[in-house]
């Protein structure tokens, strides 16, 4: 039995397209449908959210999410990965690595920890993480059906060393930036980020969507091409780099 976007506590973006901002982190989950096929971008924080996810997915569209695409290996966009089972899984080239390594699961659970997360569900997290099995090096078009197609594209390095977004074409355009933008806070550069580049992948996501595009941040309401703009100027002046 489907529901509406609103029944659900999601915003609908655009036709078949929409997004809610999940508790605690205000992470961004996306939902793309097409015809019996289901994106979902980003799987939260933890299984138990990743699984409330798929199942408003399922609830909003009529059939199991088939898609997921993480936008970026932080713990609050992938530890709900696991609750995905048998949907095939994006992400940027070097992704795996990052969610694989022993070194990287350890990083990401200690964040997860240092943000609030209780330790015995971050450390099972860490523990569950897998391989993405399809890594995004430049675009790839995913065909959803009904004439519904999909681009990832890799645009970074910049928030991490391994930054995808997915535009969803339309009318209008809408372009899941992760958190390359945000909206709620000042962008977050940790120690994986790569500042120098940062500003550059804006000017990529601005050239994927356009100027009439609807933009959907990692964290934080959905903004317009002018915004993206202003941040990636106040980025550039915040890491020293030139135009």
């Amino acid at each position: 039995m489907t529901v509406t976007w609103e029944e659900a506590g999601w915003e609908r973006v655009a036709a078949g397209v929409g997004r809610c901002r999940l508790p605690v982190w205000d992470c961004t989950a996306g939902l793309v449908a097409g015809e019996g096929a289901v994106l979902v971008v980003d799987a939260g924080s933890s299984p138990a959210e990743g699984a409330r996810v798929r199942e408003q997915a399922r609830s909003l569209t009529g059939h199991r999410v088939t898609h997921l695409a993480l936008t970026h290996p932080h713990f609050d966009h992938v530890f709900g990965a696991a609750a995905f089972t048998g949907a095939e899984v994006f992400a940027a080239v070097g992704a795996d690595a990052a969610l694989t390594r022993a070194r990287d699961r350890e990083e990401l659970y200690e964040d997860a920890v240092r943000n609030g997360l209780a330790g015995d569900v971050a450390r099972a997290c860490a523990d569950r993480l897998a391989a993405p099995r399809h890594l995004v090096s430049g675009e790839w078009t995913l065909d959803l059906g009904g004439g519904r197609t999909v681009l990832l594209a890799n645009v970074g390095p910049g928030h991490t060393a391994h930054d995808l977004a997915v535009l969803v074409p339309g009318d209008p355009e809408v372009v899941f930036c992760g958190d390359l933008v945000e909206e709620s806070g000042e962008p977050q550069a940790g120690p994986d980020a790569v500042p120098a580049r940062w500003p550059a992948a804006l000017d990529r996501l601005l050239v994927l969507g356009g100027e009439d595009a609807l933009y959907v941040p990692g964290h934080g309401a959905v903004v317009d091409a002018g915004f993206v703009r202003a941040q990636r100027d106040a980025l550039a002046a915040r890491f020293g780099v030139s135009s």
